[in-house]
């Protein structure tokens, strides 16, 4: 017999195989002439390791030509024979993820000429895996504003602009650094909206944000920054290219995988198994706790009124939510989610759910996500946690691993942000 909790999981494995990079990279080499020269191959990001191998795979009779360095997650590696993978700490940057975005900048895409095609291959991550600061700035100072800017509950758009103007590398200065060459960026997307230029701040596309946005970010969040990096943003030495500058607006970009493509994936997962769905947005944002309370009630009037769609039915959204951790768990936005989701509903017997992150990493935690059904505020309660007390705390990656209830993928190798499934079933005769 099926269960609700089968029924999700088919549909989290059906987005993430619309946005597997074995899926979608061989069309797009199919459409994309090869060079006269050489194929350098450039990336950063989650998915970028496992874009490179496919890359090197379905182009073998040009393999004599093919060469790159991708900078990837800590355990997202996959062998590639002439394309270098390097592995870095994720999401506070590292020395490791410093030197080689050093390299690509200073060797790798160095003395190129215009018969040859530089690929960039971008996912999610690449922000902090391309960590090489700007002149002026340490990575100590980067590491530092990561931390404070992932726990105070500021957008991953903002997170971005911030990053962008810090930094040597990203918000198209790796772009400029490929001239002559034909540049080419391949995108999956982690960002709501899937604003190229965001997605791992956009080290290949002009960057239509300022030193001042950035600032202004900084000041709203209350992050304390050294005096080496107000002098770098006030003085507009972190100035990013601008569109119509610099050429980077005739270089080719075009996105592969969004969160909209595997939401569509398993909304057509769930009419296969007789399962009405109905996708609320690919593009949420907000606290997750207050992102939850308004899908439970959503929920709750399918459930109880019929409105306005009937059950049985799956609620499908994405996007990326926040967490402002102020308690002494690691947060991770999805199990922040479904915490709340399960406190709001009350146990309804009618709703189960599942919210897990694409690239099976939620927040700090090895851990993609979790489920949870009607029982699950009674067997917290049993375990000891209360579901107010662990939102308190931040702790949903203790609840869940606690119940038995933590989804663990493993590196998916992919990454289009946030899956939510609420599963709404017919009421009981």
């Amino acid at each position: 017999m099926t269960t609700p909790r089968d029924q999700l999981s088919a549909l989290f494995e059906a987005a993430l195989a619309a946005a597997d990079p074995a899926r979608i990279i061989p069309p797009a080499l199919d459409a994309l002439a090869p060079p006269a020269g050489r194929i350098v191959v450039i990336g950063a990001g989650k998915a970028s390791a496992a874009m490179a191998q496919i890359v090197e795979q379905h182009w073998a009779d040009h393999a004599d030509r093919i060469s790159g360095l991708v900078v990837t997650r800590d355990g997202h590696a996959v062998p590639c024979r002439h394309i270098e993978i390097v592995e870095a700490a994720h999401p506070v940057p590292d020395a490791r993820g410093r030197d080689a975005a050093r390299r690509m900048l200073q060797e790798t895409v160095s003395e190129l000429n215009k018969d040859d095609l530089v690929l960039a291959l971008i996912s999610g991550g690449g922000s902090a895996l391309l960590a090489l600061p700007a002149p002026g700035i340490t990575l100590d100072d980067k590491q530092a504003i990561s931390r404070a800017l992932l726990k105070s509950g500021a957008t991953i758009g903002e997170i971005n602009t911030v990053r962008k103007h810090l930094s040597a590398i990203k918000g198209g200065r790796l772009g400029l650094a490929c001239r002559p060459a034909k540049l080419v960026t391949w995108l999956i997307s982690d960002v709501p909206g899937d604003d190229p230029s965001l997605i791992a701040s956009g080290p290949t596309l002009a960057d239509p944000g300022t030193c001042a946005d950035a600032l202004a970010i900084l000041a709203r969040h209350r992050i304390e920054i050294s005096a080496a990096v107000r002098h770098h943003l006030e003085s507009g030495a972190g100035e990013t290219p601008k569109p119509g500058q610099g050429g980077l607006d005739s270089a080719e970009v075009r996105l592969l995988a969004t969160p909209q493509l595997a939401l569509e994936a398993a909304a057509a997962c769930a009419e296969s198994m007789g399962l009405r769905a109905h996708i609320l947005s690919d593009a949420i944002e907000g606290e997750s706790r207050d992102v939850a309370f308004v899908h439970a009630a959503i929920a709750r009037q399918v459930a109880d009124r019929g409105q306005p769609f009937t059950a049985p039915c799956v609620l499908l959204s994405g996007g990326e939510t926040t967490v402002t951790v102020r308690g002494t768990g690691c947060g991770g936005r999805n199990v922040e989610f479904l915490t709340a989701l399960a406190r709001a509903l009350h146990g309804h017997p009618q709703i189960h759910a599942l919210a897990a992150d694409t690239d099976g990493v939620d927040g700090a935690a090895e851990l993609a996500g979790a489920v949870i059904d009607p029982t699950t505020p009674a067997r917290a309660l049993a375990a000891g946690r209360p579901l107010l007390r662990v939102l308190d705390d931040n702790d949903g990656h203790g609840l869940f691993q606690a119940l038995g209830d933590s989804l663990d993928t493993g590196p998916t190798l992919t990454n289009v942000n946030d899956f939510r499934a609420i599963l709404v079933t017919a009421p009981t005769p």
